[in-house]
């Protein structure tokens, strides 16, 4: 077996670089309080339905929330109450392969059903809902991630899901939508490592932006 090449080790140490600010993110995230999550995401949620381009775009991806993820909820029923249409994410376990699908209304939300992960999202055995790139595509994606830069660098939670769908939506003649990433103020970082895969977000959105 022959050593690795400098590609190999760059590699490797840009590995344990995720890994080591994930842990990091992910103390500073244990360490923030319910009210000050709820109260940074009620802020957002402010800010978000004044911004130009989620009033001007009419089919809007979003992801349903974890505990430790700005909370969405509120989002999702402006979403409806501006008669735009919504899709959430299917995740699909064992790969990197998520589809976005419809959601018909803030209360279908209780629909879904709850993964091992303990997300929300549609069964398999939905197949009636509409997937967006299956239609007219999206205009605009909210991207959740443990960590950001200012530079607009992502640091996901290590399975590849949302580079892989924005690489399937720069495929679509609609194009790649516009991407606004969600973030409590603890996630932002002086510094995110990444890859030439990894897909730059086009705007951070958090409290002191």
């Amino acid at each position: 077996m022959e050593p690795a090449g400098d590609g190999g080790a760059m590699a490797a140490a840009l590995r344990a670089a995720k890994q080591q600010l994930r842990a990091e993110l992910r103390q500073r995230l244990r360490a923030l309080s319910a009210a000050e999550k709820q109260r940074q995401s009620r802020l957002l949620g402010r800010k978000l339905i004044d911004h130009p381009k989620y009033q001007e775009s009419k089919r809007i991806a979003i992801f349903l929330s974890m505990p430790d993820e700005v909370q969405t909820e509120e989002i999702i029923k402006d979403i409806f109450k501006q008669g735009k249409e919504c899709f959430i994410p299917r995740y699909k376990p064992q790969s990197n392969h998520m589809d976005m699908l419809k959601l018909s209304s803030a209360e279908d939300m209780s629909s879904l059903a709850l993964t091992s992960w303990n997300i929300l999202q549609p069964s398999d055995d939905d197949t009636a809902r509409e997937e967006a790139l299956a239609g007219g595509g999206l205009d605009l994606i909210f991207m959740p991630g443990l960590g950001f830069d200012k530079k607009g660098n992502r640091l996901g939670r290590g399975k590849g899901y949302y580079d892989t769908y924005l690489e399937r939506c720069m495929k679509h003649p609609r194009g790649k939508p516009y991407t606004i990433a969600l973030a409590f103020r603890e996630q932002i970082c002086e510094s995110v490592p990444v890859t030439e895969n990894d897909v730059p977000i086009d705007e951070i959105l958090y409290e002191d932006c």
